[in-house]
This record gives structure tokens, sequence and C-alpha cells, in this order.
């Protein structure tokens, strides 16, 4: 019987192009993941994201089955979601199963930056802490797939990435348009109100009401992270925090390095029964 992993992406790139992470990952875990963050009409984004936060839960509680143990995973974006889904969990039937939540590069922000945040939502300083004004100027049609990867590979931060990643997000980080021309799949209007919409405080609030333990991956060269901060996330997990090389994109980048390290979190923060029948009971009082 497999673990149950559902994955969560981060803002702008659509699941499938985290394949070959998540093919890494399938050997041990049965994999599940939303294909397209914040696309159905039926959970729009909204300030603070309540209704994405339902739609991921939702779907944990449809793709749960007969897994002994569910671990949520996610990216950025899918980090947070992935920790809010796991409260929201908490108090459901499936909340004895919920093993572990491992947060890809998605700082917490609290403190003065969050208020930065909130007033930058009114004045554009938001700008400073996430790519909102980039996000609307993104460039979304080119005329066929080789224009779309001369577009990216021109790119120092797509420049980094694994080839066969950057190969996926040609295939399905675009899509065909009606002219045959090929567009972006993920529609930047929703990545900026998913930007301009991120929790900040219920975020950091929840630290000292988690029951599902909570590990970190964080990226050695993350302006993200550097940005946000680390001192509210390493309250959140305490030593359960690991680094690996690269970017916020790091799973672009290092997708298999990336999929080892999730692996060896997980056990972490649960490890498997043979893994815990290796270690040696403690006398009690000790």
């Amino acid at each position: 019987m497999q673990d149950l992993l559902l994955f969560s992406h981060a803002n702008g790139f659509p699941a499938p192009v985290y394949r070959v992470m998540l093919d890494t990952l399938s050997a041990r875990y049965r994999i599940e993941r939303p294909e397209r963050i914040g696309h159905d009409p039926r959970y729009p984004v909204t300030l603070d994201w309540p209704h994405l936060v339902e739609e991921l839960a939702l779907r944990v509680q449809a793709a749960a089955g007969d897994a002994r143990r569910i671990f949520l995973v996610g990216h950025s974006l899918g980090g947070y979601l992935s920790l809010l889904a796991s409260h929201r969990l908490a108090g459901t039937a499936l909340a004895s199963r919920l093993a572990g939540v491992v947060m890809l590069d998605s700082p917490l922000i609290a403190g003065w930056r969050a208020r930065l945040v909130q007033l930058g939502r009114r004045t554009g300083l938001d700008n400073l802490v996430m790519p909102t004004r980039a996000t609307l100027q993104r460039r979304r049609h080119w005329p066929d797939r080789a224009a779309v990867r001369d577009h990216f590979l021109a790119k120092p931060a797509f420049a980094r990435w694994d080839a066969r990643v950057l190969d996926d997000y040609v295939e399905h980080g675009t899509r065909a348009a009606e002219d045959g021309a090929r567009e972006l799949s993920f529609e930047r209007e929703i990545e900026y109100r998913i930007y301009r919409s991120l929790p900040t405080t219920s975020l950091s609030d929840l630290t000292p009401r988690l029951r599902t333990p909570v590990g970190f991956l964080a990226g050695t060269r993350s302006r993200e992270l550097r940005n946000a901060g680390s001192a509210a996330t390493r309250r959140l997990v305490g030593d359960r925090w690991a680094w690996v090389e690269g970017g916020h994109l790091f799973p672009m980048e290092r997708p298999v390095e990336t999929a080892r390290a999730i692996e060896a979190m997980l056990e972490r923060l649960a490890p498997s029964q043979a893994e815990a029948d290796d270690v040696p009971l403690r006398p009690t009082g000790t």
C-alpha cells in the first residue's frame, strides 16, 4: 500500500512542468496533483485564498483512498496551500493519516514584511516582495514551440533549468492557440491575483496550532527567501529545515535532487515502519 503524496505547484507553473521530479517520487509514493491552481471558477482567487484552500482540501479527501499515510508537498504557492489545507483537514476523519507537510521555498511572511505586503496592496509596494508588476507584463504569445524555447532560454533564471524541465515547460507551460501559435497556459491575470491576495499573518499565526509536522526545503540562492526572511518559518519548522542548491525555482533546476531531498525530509517527519523498528526504545523517565 503506497503512501499518498499530493503535490501543489508554484504560481504560474502548471503541475506537468514538475514531471521529472514527480516521476522520481512516484517509485515510492502515489502521486496526485492539481494541474492549474486558481483556474476552476468554482474556487475563485480571493484575499487569503479560502477557496483555493477548500479546493485542495477536497482534492485530498477525494484522493485519500486507502493510503496509510498522506503527505502534502508544495512549491511556493503550493507550499502555502499545503500548510493551510493541513490545518483545514485537522478536524476531519483524515487527520490521523496526515503525516507531514513539506514546503519548497515557501517562506512565511510576518512582522514588518507582512505589513509591507498589506500596505503594498494599496500602494504597489508589494512588488518589492513579489513579482506582481512583472506578472502582468509577461509575454504570453509565441509563433511556435521553438520561439517559446528561445524566449525562455534567453532568461538567466530559465537557462539554469534542467533541459527536461524546460522541455516540459515549453509543452505544458504553453498551449496551442486557435491559430496554431503558442500561448501561456497559466493565465497571467490569475497569477497576478494570486500574488496580490497572498495570506500573511493568517499563515504565520498558524504556527502554534498546527498538528501536522512541517518541513522546509530552501534554495541556497533564493531571492524570495531573502526578501521574506526566515525567522517566522524557522519558528514553524525548527530543525526540520534543509537546503537544496539553487534559486527559488530549484525544483526546476535540480528536479531529481529535489525529489531525493523531499524523500529525506518526509522520512524525518514520519519515519517508515522499517526505520522506526530500528530505533531502540529509550527507558521511560530518561
